[in-house]
């Protein structure tokens, strides 16, 4: 492969993220997460701050569960009356995604990455997870909030990016199908699921 593409989806709690982070920096790649936000406006033309309400997350509306919106690859051009809708604005921050896949090598956080990129060859998609405990008691580490708050933020995020998956993908977020590879993040420090990870990434490269 000319470049390889990693992409994250992460429950949140799992570490995820910070994983990501380590792991672009061992590899020696680009790192893009809300990043991506910034560079779908500078791509459209449309104010940065819609896309960051529509991060990984659906606006309410009593049709979403009934209309869904399965990501085909296509933008709506701006003298359309959909040009800024929610949808238009995934669709940018897609199509921002699927130029990173073509032009270099690097790691991509959530915003359904793995299935913007299905049908490229150079991606390896990962899904990070870990049983709740343990989520709760990496949010602890980094949060003054209770348990009960760090519960209810945990349900809430999850609960949207569930959502967001299923409505652009059509598809559960959680489904290890999704993905080629799956990792209980419990039970190793960063250092050794970054080791992992790798070792797995330099086998699919071969």
């Amino acid at each position: 492969m000319e470049n390889t593409v990693i992409t994250i989806a992460r429950g949140y709690g799992s570490g995820g993220r910070t994983l990501g982070k380590l792991l672009a920096k061992e590899l020696g790649l680009h790192y893009y997460d809300r990043e991506l936000i910034r560079m779908a406006s500078d791509e459209s033309g449309i104010n940065e701050a819609l896309f960051g309400e529509v991060d990984e997350k659906l606006k309410k509306s009593p049709l979403w569960r009934i209309v869904k919106k399965t990501y085909n690859g296509e933008v709506i051009p701006p003298d359309s009356g959909e040009f800024v809708s929610d949808n238009n604005l995934f669709n940018y921050q897609a199509k921002v995604i699927r130029q990173l896949a073509k032009e270099e090598s690097c790691v991509i956080i959530g915003r359904c990455a793995d299935y913007i990129l299905k049908d490229f060859d150079n991606v390896i998609s990962l899904y990070f997870y870990a049983p709740r405990e343990d989520c709760i008691k990496r949010v602890q580490d980094i949060s003054s909030e209770s348990v009960r708050e760090i519960e209810k933020k945990i349900d809430k995020i999850d609960k949207y990016r569930a959502e967001y998956y299923k409505y652009y993908t059509g598809k559960d977020w959680k489904d290890a199908t999704n993905y080629d590879f799956c990792l209980n993040t419990t039970s190793m420090s960063y250092e050794k699921l970054v080791e992992v990870v790798k070792a797995y990434i330099t086998i699919c490269k071969k």
